[in-house]
């Protein structure tokens, strides 16, 4: 999801070690009974007629199929998807659910954060009724999804929407996030990525988010980074913008003005870190 930022106020000192790349076909390593990824299953989802032309047309940027494989997403878990925006990774977590059993939530401010995915239950509801929904950040206004419950949360490009609320709000939903998941259960984080050599100031207005951040909101909450790929990474990105990522397909903020540039590029450059929640 790319919002308009917002401006914050604080910066975030904390940063964390460096940890070594994970291979993206990799498993969950010791994450016991939930164990690797059937890729098979996650193909057939990604391939699923009910997805949208357009959106098909942007997995060679996106990678979901060994995006979904290196977070060990499995057909019959229960999986959070926060903050789904136009939907683009629902087309394919809600026929993978489907066909194993499984559980998806959507989840995200209530009730404007998830118009898209209830427009389509009411078109599609064969594809998309059983999808679940809830507040998140759970304020009361809807329910929330149940404590211990889900094996897998997933966000994708929204960390840094949360960071331009502040580093208290961004807290907070890593502290929820902790508790929505059962011992044992993973958090799978892709968002765009701000080099640590870069000014964290950008953090609050460019869209990018440094790798050392992400990872300390994460441990404070509690959860232990399990790995991280580089199968979303992209060196074309300069990550300095005037316009922020935004300025990149798909959004193209500047239109027609170095349109070629930007298409060139591509997608933002993206971290894809898993992290686990301690099983005791």
């Amino acid at each position: 999801m790319r919002s308009l930022p917002i401006i914050a106020t604080a910066l975030l000192a904390a940063t964390a070690p460096a940890f070594a790349m994970a291979d993206p076909h990799a498993g969950h390593g010791d994450h016991g009974a939930h164990g690797a990824a059937p890729e098979g299953a996650i193909a057939a989802a990604v391939a699923a007629p009910t997805r949208t032309p357009a959106n098909v047309a942007r997995d060679a940027a996106r990678h979901p199929t060994e995006t979904l494989a290196f977070f060990g997403v499995k057909p019959g878990d229960t999986i959070i998807e926060l903050w789904p925006g136009g939907g683009w990774y629902t087309e394919i977590l809600a026929p993978l659910t489907q066909s194993g059993g499984g559980t998806l939530y959507a989840a995200a401010p209530w009730e404007r954060g998830l118009n898209t995915i209830r427009k389509w239950q009411e078109a599609k509801p064969d594809a998309y009724g059983a999808v679940k929904l809830a507040e998140f950040p759970a304020t009361g206004a809807g329910p929330k999804v149940p404590d211990g419950s889900a094996d897998v949360v997933l966000t994708f490009r929204n960390v840094h929407n949360w960071r331009f609320g502040g580093m208290d709000k961004t807290a907070e939903a890593f502290q929820q996030i902790y508790a929505m998941l059962k011992p044992g259960g993973v958090l799978g984080v892709v968002d765009h990525r701000l080099p640590e050599a870069m000014d964290s100031a950008l953090e609050e207005k460019s869209g990018y988010m440094k790798r050392s951040s992400i990872v300390a909101f994460a441990e404070a909450a509690g959860f232990k980074l399990a790995g991280e790929s580089e199968v979303n990474a992209n060196p074309r990105d300069t990550h300095d913008y005037e316009k922020g990522v935004w300025s990149l397909p798909p959004t193209l903020t500047n239109k027609d003005v170095d349109r070629e540039k930007y298409v060139a590029i591509g997608e933002s450059d993206r971290m894809t870190l898993k992290f686990v929640k301690p099983a005791s």
